[in-house]
């Protein structure tokens, strides 16, 4: 066990006991002076801090970026990129450094309102994910690789896309889903193994969707799953990411970029057309036909890599 997933595994203790000694000093005689009953939060804090500002060392060098395929088809807008800042989530837990959230953004005609809805204040306080266009929008291969990890058990739940829903995700649920390991901030999710110790994540994929299991080989552009909405998520959307290690916990982050995209800047559109191939609709035989699953053409797209942006 590396020093980093140790320490992932005690900052998850410390909170659990110090949740545990409220609760038993609520409903029943104190095990400790009340002012002991806030170390293990406060061993917690430390942790958690030290953890979140320790990254690669390569995070605010020059370390190159991987190119890989884009994972998606369509219009689609980049939030929370490494394009803008590293670490892009303001932590490198969980190997996200350079990690980048993508939203669905089809086009409308004039006069017509954003496919997507729009942040609320108040009403409605939840959405149901089949109003957004990213919810079920296919996931693809990002290169040859082979299936780590694989898991799709997890609920999509409601979108929490105003200012009440917003924050008890913050507060609340975020919290939760943080002491219960990082399968439950993630979601449903899938990483595949590209080879030299690279490793791409996929997270808050649909529930039931994927296509692939642990074990399996993939060829770039195939299908793996859908976009979905599990974990500790906002609105359906893709989160993605590169890392140096199959375990979230114990992965620090590695640069990348897309192929013919870059990496896109916060707000920005990208679009990329996927041509169709038999391989590509039928992922079985996709993994024992030579050559590339589907070729893509990128429109709109922000040439440029990340590495050291900060």
């Amino acid at each position: 066990m590396s020093v980093r997933k140790a320490m992932m595994v005690l900052y998850r203790v410390c909170w659990l006991v110090f949740v545990a000694l409220v609760l038993v000093g609520v409903l029943a005689e104190p095990l400790l002076p009340f002012g002991l009953t806030f170390v293990p939060a406060a061993v917690a804090v430390v942790i958690g801090f030290t953890l979140s500002r320790s990254g690669p060392k390569e995070a605010l060098g020059d370390r190159p970026a991987v190119e890989v395929d884009p994972p998606v088809t369509g219009r689609w807008s980049a939030l929370n990129s490494p394009a803008d800042k590293v670490p892009s989530h303001g932590t490198h837990v969980y190997g996200q450094t350079y990690a980048i959230d993508i939203v669905a953004e089809p086009e409308t005609g004039d006069g017509e309102p954003p496919a997507r809805p729009p942040f609320r204040l108040f009403w409605p306080v939840a959405r149901r994910n089949r109003d957004f266009p990213a919810f079920g929008a296919p996931l693809l291969a990002v290169a040859d690789a082979t299936v780590v990890r694989a898991s799709d058990g997890q609920r999509d739940h409601l979108s929490r896309n105003s200012l009440p829903a917003l924050a008890y995700l913050m507060l609340i649920e975020g919290a939760v889903r943080d002491m219960l390991g990082a399968r439950r901030i993630i979601g449903n999710h899938v990483i595949l193994d590209l080879g030299e110790g690279t490793y791409a994540a996929y997270a808050h994929v649909q529930r039931g969707s994927l296509e692939v299991k642990a074990g399996d080989r993939v060829r770039a552009g195939q299908r793996i799953g859908r976009v979905g909405n599990s974990g500790n998520t906002t609105e359906p959307h893709l989160h993605f990411h590169l890392m140096d290690s199959p375990d979230p916990d114990a992965a620090r982050g590695v640069p990348f970029t897309w192929r013919g995209v870059g990496v896109p800047a916060n707000g920005e559109t990208f679009t990329v057309d996927a041509v169709e191939t038999e391989a590509t609709v039928k992922a079985e035989d996709a993994v024992d036909a030579p050559g590339r699953a589907g070729e893509r053409v990128v429109r709109d797209g922000r040439p440029g890599v990340v590495g050291g942006a900060g």
